[in-house]
């Protein structure tokens, strides 16, 4: 693939440390590498822009965006041609690291991963708007991620309304019941060799050189639980939402789970949804994770609930589909600027 040959934007990784992070039951470090691009001209001048956030997809980080590829551009390289073409407005571009020892991140606080929603809220943003010439205020700031990212997008919007102003989420964990259960019964299968004990997995798989497929996702069925629904009272013990011998789901674990699932969170907070200058969701027809099932339910839910927002579907699955950040950032930042 030719990558653009125009003007390019500014690329640099600082370290941002973080006290809310400190002493998480993952062992996490609390020193976060922070991605950073800045628009053509950025240093020239003395002009403020808006700033976008990027949430990875679950396995991955925000310094991932920054790799070369031979086939696509990575984001960095999306943004100069988008910005350089004139196909998107100039704006300031965050990737943080969100992983964490358990393969990912949802993105919400948990006692059992860490506080990452009030990380991103109250720690990442003023340091963005410290560090970088931005546009303050939440009517200038949007989050926008892919699968686990664009979940984080899509609650943040509901829960954190104050801080973004507008929100894009890309083929996102949405309707529990098709996303998350049919990956209950392989992660049975995976722990019964370990007894149905997550700790003895854990330990495990974290000596490992090279990690099977089931073994990830098995992995994010255990990060699932320690975001959804943690033990509060020992924190690094994973609470499993069905039974590890027969696979039969526990009812008060299963509830627990539900209670953050985007589609039955939309009546919670819609007026939240409805103060948002831009709610994009799409998800491709194809979608091996059945996410599109959810994204069709919750586009349905919005639409009942007369909150405003622009939903796609496209041929394609849940794999490499970066492309259609083509559509959602230019929108993101068009609804951003003053």
């Amino acid at each position: 693939m030719l990558k653009y040959d125009g003007q390019r934007g500014n690329v640099e990784v600082r370290e941002h440390h973080s006290e809310l992070l400190s002493d998480n039951p993952r062992g996490d470090s609390c020193d976060r590498k922070v991605a950073v691009w800045t628009p053509p001209g950025y240093g020239e001048t003395q002009d403020r822009y808006p700033v976008l956030v990027y949430l990875a997809a679950y396995t991955s980080s925000g310094l991932k965006s920054l790799n070369w590829d031979g086939f696509t551009e990575n984001l960095p390289e999306r943004l100069d041609r988008l910005v350089g073409t004139g196909e998107m407005k100039p704006a300031i571009v965050v990737m943080p690291d969100g992983f964490t020892a358990l393969g990912g991140n949802q993105y919400i606080d948990s006692p059992a991963v860490g506080p990452w929603a009030s990380y991103l809220t109250q720690e990442l943003v003023p340091w963005i708007d410290q560090q970088f010439r931005t546009l303050p205020g939440r009517n200038h700031r949007g989050l926008f991620g892919f699968s686990s990212g664009g979940y984080g997008a899509l609650v943040h919007g509901m829960m954190h309304a104050d801080v973004w102003g507008s929100i894009a989420c890309h083929s996102g964990d949405l309707y529990f019941p098709y996303a998350c259960v049919p990956d209950f019964p392989p992660a049975v299968d995976t722990l019964r060799r370990f007894d149905g004990d997550p700790a003895a997995f854990l330990k495990k798989i974290s000596g490992k050189v090279k990690y099977r497929g089931s073994d990830i996702m098995t992995l994010m069925t255990l990060a699932l639980c320690a975001f959804y629904d943690p033990d509060t009272d020992n924190p690094e013990r994973i609470q499993l939402p069905f039974d590890p011998k027969t696979g039969e789901l526990i009812e008060e674990r299963w509830q627990n789970w539900l209670r953050w699932d985007p589609v039955e969170m939309v009546s919670r907070h819609a007026e939240s949804l409805k103060s948002l200058n831009l709610l994009y969701l799409d998800c491709g027809f194809r979608d091996q994770y059945r996410l599109h099932h959810g994204a069709r339910i919750m586009a349905s839910r919005l639409e009942n609930h007369g909150i405003d927002h622009r939903y796609e579907e496209f041929d394609d699955d849940h794999s490499s589909i970066q492309y259609r950040y083509d559509v959602s950032l230019p929108l993101l930042v068009e609804s951003l600027l003053p």
